[in-house]
């Protein structure tokens, strides 16, 4: 996959062949990562951790967290909003100065039919909207503009006015991409137009600080400043992103200075570089997780106390002191710290590595000898020693684990199709509120095989609970902020002991980088390139 970029662009073949080079260019950050999981930079349908890294300085939401305190909100491409007396219409204003990197101005007209893409064309991320009422079906008269910058937002409820914000429209289905460009590319596939997804797939025109100039699968991303911009210009010119899939290399490339910044370093690289001082480590605690996902289509992992005796396999305790070092802190509760609703840091970690106690749950489940499954597994980062220690520790509860690393984007397509039994996987959440990891974790809409709700984790592990899902939409609605937070707290506690998930750790995201860079802004929601200086 590459996008065309415009002459002048012999002179960065040449920087990127120049590794040798003793320093890396002052108008340009150059970034390290394993970009295999890379598929596509169309907002509708992106989903891998990278890519929503990279967009999220390509292409602004209508409305942005706080970096100080997500808790707050910010405009982005909407200067401001209101909402109605009664909660069921949110008004949005638009800049008056959006423009996208041609220089044709942005309009609301642009944002609606995003927004009306991302629900018809049905990718996972529709459910940022649909989760909210929002149908292809309705969408015409749910999402309006009213004029060049004004967005009209009729709801089918009143909901918490913060949560919708903060879940809905600060997503990615609410960048403003180029309507114009999208429906000159747009394609009919099987009787419907794509509304330019093949286009926006490598070309995303959109309102961002940076621009994406050319993208070679497993190879580089080339990001130019968009000089059009409504907001302060990126700091630096150019950000190049090379795919640099091992540890060990990037950790190269950073100490000679090939490299500005390394984003997939593991624990021994990190801990190799911790003493340089010309390296920084900075290191956020995400909204997010590693986790086992159990397949409950399987008789045997459709047991609860089978998945149950798999949380005291795990070597909390022993792992955050070894493989999990720069990487996560040991959590169970599928709501993560510094959320709104999460239960404590005790509270939200209750099990420790207790193997007599699995064996026990084991045979009260009717399998006293173990049994035998595939595991799956991505080959970056921790992974593969994380299910080593799995594994092990499982053997000796007379469970065998059938190891298979694989690159990610195969990982996360098994994922989607429910093609596995054991699967160690990651997850981000969409927004700092129990909500988040509630709405996609714990509630399955629907569990049928050809409803294919694939960004729905717990369809993925054909696990449905209907208490589960009452609840949590009594809690959804809830606008007495004791009262929800009390609800999540019992969802956790019952997925605690039944769900389809054992979550080992939230995750820590650890970015090394010289100290040639300076200013940039790093946090749980967003890394900013636009930010960063030289």
């Amino acid at each position: 996959m590459q996008t065309k970029i415009a002459a002048g662009f012999t002179a960065i073949g040449l920087l990127l062949a120049a590794h040798a080079q003793a320093a890396t260019p002052k108008d340009t950050l150059v970034m390290a990562w394993n970009l295999d999981a890379l598929i596509t930079f169309d907002p509708a349908q992106i989903a891998e951790v990278n890519g929503n890294d990279i967009i999220r300085n390509v292409c602004d939401p209508l409305v942005q967290y706080d970096p100080k305190d997500p808790t707050h909100l910010l405009p982005a491409v909407a200067e401001s909003w209101s909402a109605s007396e009664d909660g069921y219409t949110l008004t949005f204003k638009l800049r008056p100065d959006l423009k996208f990197p041609s220089g044709n101005p942005a309009t609301a007209q642009d944002a609606v039919w995003s927004m009306h893409r991302a629900i018809a064309l049905g990718f996972g991320n529709s459910a940022n909207l649909t989760q909210w009422g929002f149908t292809k079906e309705k969408m015409e008269d749910q999402i309006k503009a009213t004029d060049d910058h004004t967005i009209v937002v009729t709801m089918d409820k009143p909901y918490p006015v913060n949560l919708i914000l903060s879940s809905a429209f600060t997503s990615n289905v609410t960048y403003t991409l180029d309507k114009e460009e999208g429906m000159k590319h747009a394609k009919t596939v099987d009787g419907k137009s794509d509304y330019g997804n093949a286009f926006f797939k490598t070309t995303p025109v959109c309102v961002g600080p940076y621009r994406v100039t050319r993208w070679n699968t497993n190879d580089v991303v080339i990001l130019e400043r968009n000089d059009v911009y409504y907001g302060p210009p990126a700091k630096l010119k150019r950000v190049i992103i090379r795919h640099v899939p091992e540890s060990g290399a990037e950790r190269v490339l950073l100490e000679k200075g090939d490299i500005d910044v390394a984003r997939l370093m593991n624990t021994d690289d990190l801990k190799a570089v911790a003493g340089n001082p010309d390296i920084h480590i900075e290191q956020t605690l995400m909204q997010g997780y590693a986790y086992l996902a159990f397949n409950a289509a399987d008789p045997i992992l459709g047991k609860p106390k089978v998945r149950l005796a798999f949380r005291y396999l795990i070597d909390y305790d022993g792992l955050a002191q070894s493989i999990l070092e720069y990487q996560g802190a040991p959590r169970a509760s599928l709501v993560p710290l510094k959320a709104f609703g999460a239960l404590d840091a005790k509270e939200g970690q209750p099990f420790r590595l207790d193997i007599e106690k699995a064996k026990q749950l084991l045979a009260e489940a009717g399998y006293p000898n173990g049994f035998e499954k595939k595991f799956i597994l991505s080959a970056n980062a921790f992974n593969p020693a994380l299910a080593q220690s799995i594994a092990a520790n499982a053997a000796k509860a007379g469970i065998k684990l059938d190891l298979e690393q694989m690159a990610d984007a195969n990982l996360f397509t098994r994922a989607r199709s429910r093609d596995f039994d054991v699967l160690l996987i990651g997850w981000g959440a969409g927004a700092p509120d129990a909500y988040s990891m509630v709405s996609r974790h714990a509630v399955n809409p629907d569990n049928r095989a050809e409803a294919k709700l694939a960004q729905y984790p717990s369809w993925r592990s054909s696990w449905q609970d209907q208490w589960i899902n009452d609840i949590a939409e009594k809690a959804q609605m809830e606008r007495d902020v004791a009262k929800r937070e009390q609800m999540y707290h019992e969802i956790q506690k019952y997925m605690l002991e039944n769900g389809p998930m054992a979550y080992i750790c939230q995750t820590i995201r650890p970015i090394a980088y010289r100290n040639e860079v300076k200013d940039f802004v790093i946090t749980a929601e967003d890394v900013a390139y636009w930010t960063a200086t030289k």
